[in-house]
């Protein structure tokens, strides 16, 4: 198993029965249960979802937030997800209330970066993207932390010439692309691809394990049939391999979004994912 690697549970992973895209996304598992959880079985970084850290709030401040976590050695935090940020109107105005809320908590927290995105398709121009995002990396720079964003078949920037183009148009120093092998995969992109992009532009990479076909709808697919590395399809090790090749020296998330999983213990989450990520890395 990997001795030299920081791996961080990413928020999906483990949640526990929270399900995806419902007004039910935070976790039933007790945030204080989750980080000495995480950290028993090797875990050196988290996720946290906005609106489980807004559930998390109700009973602890931020700084009781960052307690626990000092407590238990976690290193690196990552902040998600912000959508909406390119969009105008009602969107807008629910994803600047978000923005300013994970703004504060990274004061806080100071999280290894904050995840960006978008889960559709839109009718926004790639300037109107670049603008925003500069925009929003300047509001990270600001608060002192790394804004990734997540390149996907469901949105906008689903290719490697995209994303790229969104980053180098932005200008900024402190913005990315975060690299999620599901996402990298389904969109048939080639690893030794991924692996060419210029390393500064990565912000952070999460793996995880699937199928290339799947009989139900990528929505679906993605929140409920992905796997724990090994368990599936992708060539993990050969795409963790290229990755550390190229330079690659951040923390590597595992996010897996599965019904299965989440029906079990909150022990049994945990020592899994951590087990069978562990596994696709060198010794």
């Amino acid at each position: 198993m990997a001795t030299n690697v920081d791996l961080l549970g990413s928020y999906w992973t483990l949640a526990g029965a929270a399900e995806p895209h419902t007004e039910r996304d935070y976790s039933p598992f007790d945030f204080k249960d989750r980080v000495e959880a995480a950290a028993r079985v090797g875990f050196k970084g988290m996720g946290i979802w906005h609106s489980d850290l807004a559930n998390t709030l109700k009973k602890r401040s931020l700084r009781e937030i960052k307690q626990i976590l000092n407590d238990n050695d976690i290193k690196h935090i990552e902040l998600e997800f912000l959508g909406g940020w390119f969009l105008d109107g009602e969107e807008k105005k629910a994803s600047d209330l978000e923005r300013k809320r994970l703004l504060e908590a990274t004061d806080v927290l100071h999280p290894h970066h904050i995840k960006v995105g978008h889960f559709v398709k839109t009718q926004a121009t790639m300037q109107k993207m670049i603008d925003s995002f500069a925009a929003l990396c300047t509001d990270g720079a600001n608060h002192g932390t790394l804004i990734g964003f997540e390149m996907m078949p469901f949105c906008d920037i689903d290719s490697v010439e995209k994303a790229m183009r969104l980053v180098d148009g932005a200008g900024a120093k402190n913005g990315g692309i975060c690299l999620d092998l599901w996402h990298i995969d389904k969109l048939k992109i080639p690893h030794q691809k991924v692996a060419s992009i210029p390393r500064k532009y990565i912000t952070s990479i999460e793996i995880n394990d699937g199928t290339f076909e799947c009989p139900c709808s990528l929505h679906e697919d993605t929140v409920n049939h992905r796997r724990l590395c090994g368990e599936g399809e992708f060539d993990v090790k050969g795409f963790v391999a290229a990755m550390l090749k190229a330079g690659y020296t951040g923390p590597w998330g595992i996010e897996v979004l599965n019904a299965e999983l989440r029906k079990k213990t909150l022990d049994q989450i945990v020592t899994s994912a951590y087990q069978t990520t562990a596994a696709q890395f060198p010794s």
